[in-house]
């Protein structure tokens, strides 16, 4: 096997156990046994090993020459770090997606805010609702900002971490509705073109969820 497709089979593994560990299949601090890994995913242990080094890379795993690979357990303050850059990163995707989003991007948009809607008003305690990446609300912002690289950091990087401490630490009850009003005013004003606007409005929404997520663990 050339180092091309070794690359690509062990992205491909990084992606899949990624997917696997945000979505609660392994629990925070459970070990992920390289051996079992390889007999699953029929590979040999080599690029297993290389996507768990990926994953440690994105602080979804950590490694150890003793105890080898775990699933991260992440603190209160290590989201709150990430909440703080978020918040900036994701004010200048704002602003740029009300510069750049086409028409047909702001219908998604649209529909999304819609599939948000229905998703709190079925949440029987108004917890926050985070949908898959694919239909997010904030991913369709990101993308549509035309930055490729506020998009490999925080849709690659950040958002897998962000789900992964979500299941982990305790739901914000109430957050949800709360949330939706703030997307609102987001959307209004990337429909409205205005830029500015668009950066402050996403900029307060990550602030408040990194205030109640604070205040809901503390």
């Amino acid at each position: 096997m050339d180092a091309t497709a070794s690359f690509d089979r062990s992205e491909i593994l990084a992606e899949a156990l990624c997917e696997e560990i945000v979505g609660g299949a392994f629990g925070p601090g459970e070990k992920l046994n390289e051996k079992e890994l390889a007999a699953r995913f029929e590979v040999s242990r080599g690029p297993i090993r290389e996507a768990l080094k990926r994953l440690a890379e994105r602080k979804l795993v950590v490694l150890s020459p003793n105890a080898g690979a775990k699933v991260a357990q992440h603190t209160t303050e290590d989201i709150i770090h990430l909440l703080d850059v978020r918040e900036h990163l994701e004010g200048a995707a704002a602003k740029l997606a009300a510069e750049r989003m086409t028409a047909e991007e702001k219908q998604k948009l649209h529909t999304l805010f819609d599939a948000h809607v229905e998703a709190v008003n079925a949440a029987e305690d108004g917890s926050y609702v985070q949908l898959p990446e694919d239909l997010d609300f904030h991913y369709v912002i990101i993308k549509a900002s035309g930055n490729p690289l506020l998009f490999t950091i925080l849709c690659g990087d950040f958002y897998p971490l962000l789900r992964m401490f979500r299941r982990q630490h305790k739901n914000v009850q109430g957050r949800g509705v709360r949330a939706l009003e703030e997307h609102r005013r987001i959307l209004s004003a990337i429909d409205d073109g205005d830029a500015e606007l668009a950066e402050i409005l996403m900029r307060r929404h990550i602030a408040a969820s990194r205030n109640n997520m604070s205040k809901a663990n503390s």
